[in-house]
């Protein structure tokens, strides 16, 4: 933890993903007084399929990270399989490029820490209040204040249910109960190729990350973890594997962790980008279905976009009303259309007669998996 003499701050993060970090670094350049809050120490491990667009590759250079000097893994092709086994390869439009979020947040907390933001590592934001003018944020680490608060802590947080936000309350559907295992592997496959492996209600991910490693994540429902007897083994044998692709994946690979990184009651249900004056970035502004890709392009692109309207309000430019309604406004241009598209695909992919169906219905139409691919990407910025 960086002790800071003081205690108010032009504005205060909570979370320190791709998101916070991003934003943070952004406002201490423009010359503000930025704390960021994270609950863990890093490095560490996150539930996440390590594949970035290349739409966010000069964004993340231009923050500081030398991309170019990593000699991380170009994705260029999409490998998509239904649990029979039907399957559909194709050229991604923009591509991709494989890092683990152990290796580019710690660079990026690096990176927030030289630029002069107040860096509070290992330490739990209880409660953030907006008392007129200021937000008043409770912390392990003291009481804060500041003129700005951000939420960036991720899918689902300790602040999410102390607020009761929406999605928290809603009824278990097939958008809001979900789980997600990531491992780290040992594997021997194409290097520019992510693959996409459709099971009985989920979807399993594996693509090339940084030292000859690759990530295999997936995402389920919970109602598949309690049928197997809570057993993450268990259910991977008996329901994962019936896809032919995953058989063949977990059968050859060797896995780099002891235990899975595992999170539950993931929830991919609407949610608002501002509440009580508190800007949302990341997947608490809204997480985009793992089929539709591109979650971290998202936070990083979000990042940017509450910079500038942070910028504008601070400068004097804009009143608060404004900032956060520029802000909803170009959130949803930027992302609405790719988070609706997100979750026609997540209910389409659902059952896996359904999903059987949809990848023998797509082979004949190569123009159309272009065209669903280019919904899910967006362009540099």
């Amino acid at each position: 933890m960086n002790n800071s003499e003081s205690y108010h701050y032009d504005v205060i993060i909570t979370g320190g993903g791709l998101a916070g970090l991003a934003l943070s670094i952004q406002l201490v350049k423009a010359g503000y007084a930025v704390a960021l809050f994270e609950k863990e120490t890093y490095p560490f491990h996150k539930v996440c399929g390590e594949y970035i667009s290349l739409e966010s590759w000069n964004f993340l250079e231009e923050l500081g990270l030398p991309l170019s000097d990593w000699n991380l893994p170009v994705i260029r092709r999409l490998l998509l399989s239904s649990p029979n086994g039907t399957s559909i390869e194709h050229e991604l439009p923009l591509g991709g490029f494989g890092i683990s979020r152990y290796k580019i947040d710690a660079a990026l907390a690096g990176i927030a820490r030289a630029s002069g933001v107040a860096f509070f590592e290992s330490v739990r934001v209880t409660d953030i209040v907006h008392d007129r003018s200021l937000f008043r944020v409770t912390t392990a680490a003291g009481e804060f204040s500041s003129k700005i608060a951000c939420g960036t802590f991720g899918k689902r947080s300790n602040l999410d249910i102390k607020w009761k936000r929406a999605f928290t309350r809603q009824r278990s559907t097939k958008l809001n109960n979900y789980i997600g295992v990531k491992y780290h592997v040992r594997a021997n496959l194409p290097h520019d190729l992510i693959g996409l492996h459709c099971f009985t209600h989920g979807y399993c991910g594996i693509s090339r990350i940084e030292d000859d490693r690759y990530c295999l994540c997936y995402m389920t429902t919970a109602e598949n973890l309690r049928i197997s007897g809570n057993s993450i083994q268990v259910m991977e044998k008996q329901i994962l594997r019936k896809n032919p692709f995953l058989e063949e994946i977990f059968s050859s690979t060797v896995s780099l962790f002891d235990q899975p990184v595992t999170i539950s009651q993931i929830s991919f249900e609407k949610k608002t980008q501002v509440e009580d004056h508190l800007l949302f970035i990341g997947d608490a502004a809204g997480m985009v279905p793992p089929l539709s890709g591109n979650g971290m392009s998202m936070a990083l692109h979000g990042s940017k976009i509450a910079a500038q309207c942070i910028d504008s309000f601070l400068k004097g430019q804009i009143a608060r009303h404004e900032m956060e309604q520029d802000y909803i406004d170009q959130w949803n241009r930027q992302f609405g259309r790719r988070l609706w598209v997100g979750r026609r695909l997540q209910s389409w992919f659902g059952s896996a007669s359904q999903t059987n169906l949809l990848l023998h219905s797509l082979q004949p139409f190569p123009r159309l998996v272009s065209f669903l691919i280019r919904q899910t990407h967006g362009q540099p910025f």
